[in-house]
This record gives structure tokens, sequence and C-alpha cells, in this order.
């Protein structure tokens, strides 16, 4: 059997070699509602934190936030201006702000600052872009990155004073540091492929939780596709997943677009849960998942 070496296509057959089992008997209709941070959201499917999508359309970060806010999803914001964050927390989306590990920690506090400013709910950071891949520090269009130490993720916690969230999780062993930095919660994901032969998501989602348990809420970014690629986040300990690329190409027929394939994904996940016995998102049972032998 030839092997791919690509993230994404390695995730995928992850993704899909997940079997579930039904539990129809006491079954009752789900509850798709979560609580995270103190707000109130009606699915557990939130946007991604994406940067840059004024080359998908006009304001497309805006776009992609009402799709959120029309949904009642909590919504990821990434690389950007000021302005731009400014625009997004103005169509009424619930967001978080991830900000890159910037070489010059002032940047970060800065950012950190005109975020929680705005009315972020959270604040976190995009761990895994501090290196390049020639062994060099990273340099995001021409803004020098470089890794952050436990220290440091101690600071900018405290700094913050709302919840902090470290994007780029892919080993119990920086979860465990996430944690004892203070921080919030965690999104485990290898960036859409920053890595060849990454470890998919999900496969190292359980032992992330077996390592930090209950601590913190762990989400799950990369692939994620349709509800039952939801319902399999949440059955193996993830709180909720983030969904980016697959919405990408609807951001140009406008936020409605957005928040009807969020509310499509979230209808396939209550399908799904109450076809499995699972009444609501806290009563998730990784027993009804099986990995595929045959």
């Amino acid at each position: 059997m030839k092997y791919s070496s690509n993230p994404d296509t390695i995730t995928r057959d992850y993704f899909d070699s997940l079997l579930v089992e039904t539990r129809y008997i006491d079954s009752v209709l789900p509850s798709t509602r979560m609580t995270l941070f103190g707000h109130e959201f009606d699915t557990p499917v939130m946007t991604a934190a994406l940067s840059h999508l004024h080359n998908t359309t006009n304001d497309g970060m805006s776009v992609y936030a009402k799709g959120a806010q029309l949904s009642n999803a909590c919504h990821w914001v990434g690389m950007g201006e000021d302005e731009e964050l400014e625009r997004v927390v103005a169509t009424g989306a619930k967001s978080i702000k991830i900000i890159k590990p910037h070489a010059d920690n002032k940047e970060v506090f800065r950012k950190i600052g005109h975020a929680v400013a705005q009315g972020c709910i959270a604040v976190g950071m995009d761990t895994d872009h501090a290196f390049n891949a020639n062994g060099g520090y990273d340099d995001v269009f021409g803004l020098p990155m470089k890794p952050k130490t436990t220290e440091e993720l101690c600071e900018f916690v405290q700094a913050a004073g709302v919840p902090f969230v470290v994007k780029g999780v892919l080993s119990p062993r920086d979860a465990e540091k996430c944690v004892k930095a203070g921080c919030a919660g965690l999104v485990v994901s290898h960036h859409h492929g920053m890595v060849q032969y990454s470890v998919p998501p999900l496969m190292v989602l359980p032992d992330i939780i077996s390592a930090i348990g209950n601590e913190i809420p762990v989400f799950v970014d990369c692939g994620i596709v349709s509800g039952m690629d939801v319902y399999k986040c949440l059955a193996l300990g993830a709180k909720a997943v983030s969904v980016g690329r697959h919405l990408m190409p609807l951001l140009k027929s406008g936020p409605e677009a957005v928040s009807q394939r969020i509310n499509e994904m979230t209808a396939e996940l209550a399908g799904i849960m109450a076809r499995t016995g699972v009444a609501s998102l806290d009563e998730m049972d990784p027993t009804v998942i099986h990995r595929r032998n045959f």
C-alpha cells in the first residue's frame, strides 16, 4: 500500500476510518446548544480562524462573521488589520481573536489589548507559525515570528483578562504546557498540512484529553465538512469544532449561505445524536466510535 504524505489526505482518511454504532432504545430528540466562556450558542459548529478573506469576496471577513452571527455560532478571527477586526465585531458575532506569534511581544500585547477593547469574548495565539520549513523562524507577510515559551504564554494569559486559547496543539506535551500556562482552551490542529505526515487531529485528540482531563475545553480544526465529522470529534472529547475551508466557497453568496451550511451541519449532527442515544453535547460517549479494521 502506498501512503500519502499530505496531512489533509491523511486526516480525511482517518475521519473515514471511524465507524459509529447506533443506539435507538430510550433515545430522545437532542439539543445542540452549548455554553462557551460564559456565552450561549446554538451549535458546536464554529467558524475557523481564517485570514485574508478579502481575496475571496469584498470584506470577506465580515461576511464570514455575519454568517456565524446569523446561526448564533462562535466566530474565530485570524490574522488581519485592526480595522478589519473592528468591522467583524460590529456584525454582532461573538468572536475569538487569534494572534500570530510575533517575534516582538509588544505587538502581541498590543493586539491582545485591541481585541479585548473591541469586545472579543476570548483571544489566543496561533503557535504553529513559529518556524519556516527551512529550520529558521517564520515570516508571515513580512512580519517576523518566533516560538513562545511557557512563561511567555503565562504573560499573555495574565495580560488578556479574558480567556486565552492556544491554536496549533498536536501533542499531549504541548497540551499540558497550555494548562500549566493558565490557558482557557486549545485547538487541536495541524494548520491544514503545515508539516507533512502530521498526525490527524482526531487521532491525537483522545491522548490529549487523557493528558489534561477536563481542565480546559479542547476544540478540533482541519478537514471537517459534515455533521458526521463534527459528531466524531465531539464523541472523542472535543468541546466544539472549527470549520473554515469548507465554508470559504460560500462567501461569494453572502452571509446567509454561510449560515445555511452551518445550520445544515448542525442538523446533520442532531440527526446522528438522536440515532446514537445522545441527548445533549454533555452526554457524548466515545464508546460509540469504532475504528475500521477490515
